[in-house]
């Protein structure tokens, strides 16, 4: 149970539980626990809020890519290629500078990692096994368990993470600031709603997924942290480009998370084929199955569009100890009923990864004096219009670990705050399913004028909705995510990354930039 206390003699506090700590981390994904455990290292009193068991962390497959030593790396592996592969990914959004910051950092942050616990497949005794993926002009892939990369990644942060004070079933609401700083966060847990009073908060709470029907997405990527954002007032970019992984399993259910088949698979040697046999991607782009993710997607829904199947197949029979390098698809496979060494795997394309988020610099900070964002809520600069695969463990762990020293820092000069009760806690929301269908119908893999005007028209009938439980806090936090998402993709009219516009297919040289759209949650 939650202490009850009395903080400041304000009346106004009065109802509402109260703690304090020197640092908040909302969300124990990768970006999460790397930063509050370099918070608590510094001396912190950190408090770790969880409103989910599983983090998108866990279902990650694939692998972190990262430029290992001279000694270790694949020949002609260099940073400067890894640069190079994210910059061509990221169809001219990137921030140079911050995609080097970050590459550069890679090997430090995943020794880090290793220190914590986390084991790496090997090739041979001391030499980590790498694989190629799509963007990728080098294999420098490192994996764990086959395709249990992410797994491995939380169970080591994890162990590492039992030491922190960590609240489960703790949903944040609200940003609580005054005079251009973070002075706490309103929060809901069993007890009913409380105020943690603190300096320092971090946005960790990973993506947006769950704005569409089906997802690759554990249950709470709602968007909450750029919502948290939105409302106080922060900026957030590159909402438009969300990625739409090539290869989610397609076995006839409707909606929720569905399992990925991690992009490794086209890594090594599947190849993508439509119902007759014909390749997918033949023609589309020199890299074949193995472009970035943006263009396999966008091929891959033209199939569907011009076949009229419901899903294409990815041809896997010729890998050799399939199941023993790909154990979890393996098994997800044979849930659908489907034996992946005789029979090849049907995929859709699946709402997956957000490019954008809020906009910070490579060590997390926002523009409100002690809010820090890192992982997949943040726009750091890295992925600009598109992630280059296995670049998003990467980046939580360096600017998750960066974001927990900053956050202490300011944390430690700042001193002790008592912040004050919200004005409200209403906001309006539509239902999650109503949301979800017009999302995918309307802001999908392709859109259009009239149908993300379309989705406006339906956001417009959000009624208000008070914050009584999770289920409220995150209907309101995709509807306002959801608006953030209609208005950037309108304002770009090109196509660009994973951003198509049916009404304008090329893309425009004058809109190489990244956009602030201007938009009010109410």
């Amino acid at each position: 149970m939650t202490r009850r206390a009395a903080c400041g003699g304000s009346g106004r506090l009065a109802g509402y539980w109260q703690q304090r700590a020197d640092v908040v981390v909302i969300g124990t994904g990768v970006a999460g626990l790397c930063a509050a455990l370099a918070a608590h290292r510094r001396g912190q009193k950190v408090m770790v809020l969880s409103k989910a068991g599983d983090t998108a962390t866990f279902y990650a497959q694939g692998g972190i890519a990262v430029v290992l030593p001279e000694v270790l790396r694949e020949e002609g592996d260099s940073v400067d290629a890894h640069v190079a592969d994210t910059l061509a990914a990221g169809a001219g959004l990137c921030d140079p500078e911050a995609v080097r910051s970050i590459v550069a950092d890679g090997y430090r942050a995943v020794r880090d990692l290793v220190e914590d616990g986390a084991r790496f497949d090997e090739a041979a005794p001391g030499q980590w096994s790498l694989t190629r993926e799509g963007g990728h002009s080098r294999r420098r892939i490192i994996h764990a368990g086959g395709d249990a990369t992410g797994a491995e990644v939380q169970r080591a942060l994890d162990v590492a993470a039992a030491r922190l004070d960590i609240r489960r079933s703790h949903v944040a609401l609200e940003i609580l600031h005054e005079d251009g700083a973070v002075t706490g966060v309103l929060t809901l847990n069993d007890d009913g709603p409380g105020i943690i009073h603190t300096r320092s908060v971090i946005l960790a709470t990973g993506g947006l997924g769950h704005l569409y029907s089906a997802t690759t997405n554990p249950d709470g990527s709602t968007g909450d942290g750029v919502a948290l954002a939105m409302w106080a007032g922060l900026p957030v970019s590159d909402l438009e480009f969300i990625q739409f992984h090539p290869t989610m399993l397609f076995d006839g259910h409707a909606g929720g998370r569905r399992p990925l088949i991690t992009e490794a698979v086209r890594g090594e040697g599947a190849v993508l084929v439509d119902s007759r046999g014909r390749s997918v991607t033949e023609g589309v782009h020199p890299m074949g199955d193995l472009a970035p993710r943006d263009i396999v997607a966008a091929a891959i829904n033209a199939r569907m569009t011009e076949t009229g199947d419901p899903c294409v197949y990815l041809d896997a029979r010729g890998i050799k100890s399939f199941k023993k390098r790909f154990p979890t698809v393996t098994a997800a496979c044979r849930d659908a009923g489907i034996d992946p060494t005789r029979q090849a795997i049907p995929v859709v394309p699946g709402a997956h990864y957000s490019c954008g988020g809020v906009v910070t610099d490579v060590h997390g900070r926002t523009e409100l004096a002690g809010l820090f964002a890192a992982g997949e809520v943040a726009r750091t600069g890295m992925h600009g219009a598109n992630r280059l695969a296995s670049n998003s463990l990467l980046e939580g762990l360096v600017v998750g670990g960066r974001a927990g020293m900053a956050a202490a820092a300011h944390a430690s000069d700042a001193g002790t705050t008592t912040a004050a009760a919200p004005e409200s806690t209403t906001r309006r929301a539509l239902p999650r399913g109503d949301l979800q269908r017009a999302m995918t119908r309307y802001a999908a893999v392709v859109r259009d004028d009239a149908g993300l005007r379309s989705l406006g028209h339906a956001l417009e009938t959000a009624t208000p909705r008070k914050l009584n439980s999770r289920r409220d806090f995150e209907d309101v936090a995709l509807t306002c995510t959801a608006g953030a998402v209609m208005t950037a993709a309108l304002e770009r009219t090109e196509s660009r990354g994973c951003h198509h516009r049916a009404d304008y297919p090329d893309a425009d040289p004058t809109m190489a930039r990244s956009l602030v759209p201007a938009v009010v949650c109410a």
